[in-house]
């Protein structure tokens, strides 16, 4: 399969630069795929699409502020460094995957330093050009990544972070702290339209995947049966395991919600699991779960398109991409959203 029949156009205004003042008042693409069709809607008019038996499932992952700018030690005014934390990859979780700017020039044995005394040590590499850092002392690195740390805003948003970003770029039913990157399709929310899709019938599940950088990452094998995604850490506890086990369907929220309880269903049947995967979701895919999906507008070439193509069909889910581009749909993390049926 070839990666190139999953590119499209996009103008780059078309790229949302900031969040709408309005969590809820996005426009809503919805794709119908029995009758290969669509319709342009808003968000405001998802619960009309909910009934009884239904079971939203959103990803309640946090996201942290993972940028951190610091300087290599004894090169205060020459040595700036940017890392970008990834992932705990220790027991003790002292140690994280990152990714480091400048990094060729940083090597084995390197030490960090950053604001208020947190310092760490680069003591491995990984094959994507990642470095392990092993934070010193015993502080809570949570903690103080709040207080030092920057919003990790996708490199598509060409500008810096703000307060705002804090709040905004994060889901109202955001719980689990770990993700480098907003699980998108749930940004949408507001705790009065969570009321209004019980109002109609569905039941809510939490599940908890957190989100790389690498999720969103274009792929960079030509041929997609080749391509490899990162690992991601997930959970699922038995309480929302049995409200999925009872619905007659699930309405995903977000291709990471897809992509856990996909991974979870390979396994068996629902139920209480945790773990990591790296499951890569492409045309040709048998999904066990997903009945219908919330999702926003992603990057062309990347695991995410292969995912929505996947669940819609390639022809139509990028026939649907093409209207979104002519009717000027905002795109990407602060963007517009389509639901498939």
């Amino acid at each position: 399969m070839d990666l190139a029949a999953f590119d499209f156009h996009l103008p780059e205004e078309l790229i949302a630069q900031t969040p709408l003042e309005d969590r809820a008042g996005a426009r809503m693409l919805v794709v119908d795929r029995a009758a290969q069709r669509w319709e342009d809607r808003r968000f405001r008019d998802l619960p009309g699409y909910l009934r009884p038996g239904d079971c939203l499932v959103v990803n309640d992952s946090r996201v942290f502020p993972a940028r951190l700018f610091g300087h290599r030690a004894g090169a205060h005014l020459s040595g700036r460094v940017e890392v970008f934390l990834l992932r705990p990859v220790s027991g003790d979780g002292r140690e994280w995957e990152a990714l480091v700017r400048p990094g060729r020039k940083m090597r084995l044995r390197e030490r960090i330093e950053f604001e208020g005394g947190l310092a760490g040590e680069i003591v491995g590499r990984g094959e994507f050009g990642e470095r392990t850092i092993r934070f010193e002392g015993s502080v809570d690195l949570f903690a103080e990544f709040e207080k030092i740390g920057h919003v990790p805003l996708p490199p598509y948003i060409k500008r810096a972070d703000s307060p705002a970003d804090r709040e905004r770029y994060q889901t109202v039913y955001a719980k689990e702290k770990g993700s480098v990157a907003a699980p998108t399709a749930g940004l949408h929310f507001t705790p009065e339209i969570l009321d209004q899709c019980r109002t109609a019938g569905a039941e809510t599940a939490r599940v908890t995947l957190h989100v790389g950088l690498g999720t969103f990452q274009p792929l960079h094998e030509e041929q997609v049966e080749m391509a490899r995604l990162h690992m991601e850490r997930y959970a699922i506890t038995e309480e929302n395991a049995a409200k999925m086990r009872a619905a007659s369907r699930l309405v995903m929220v977000g291709t990471t919600s897809v992509r856990t309880v996909e991974s979870a269903l390979r396994q068996g049947e629902m139920r209480a699991r945790s773990g990591e995967t790296d499951i890569f979701i492409y045309p040709g895919f048998d999904f066990r779960g997903a009945g219908a999906m919330l999702t926003n507008f992603h990057l062309p070439r990347t695991s995410l398109l292969l995912l929505v193509c996947a669940f819609a069909g390639a022809e139509l889910a990028l026939a649907a991409y093409r209207h979104a581009v002519e009717e000027r749909y905002r795109f990407y993390s602060y963007g517009d959203c389509m639901l498939i049926v």
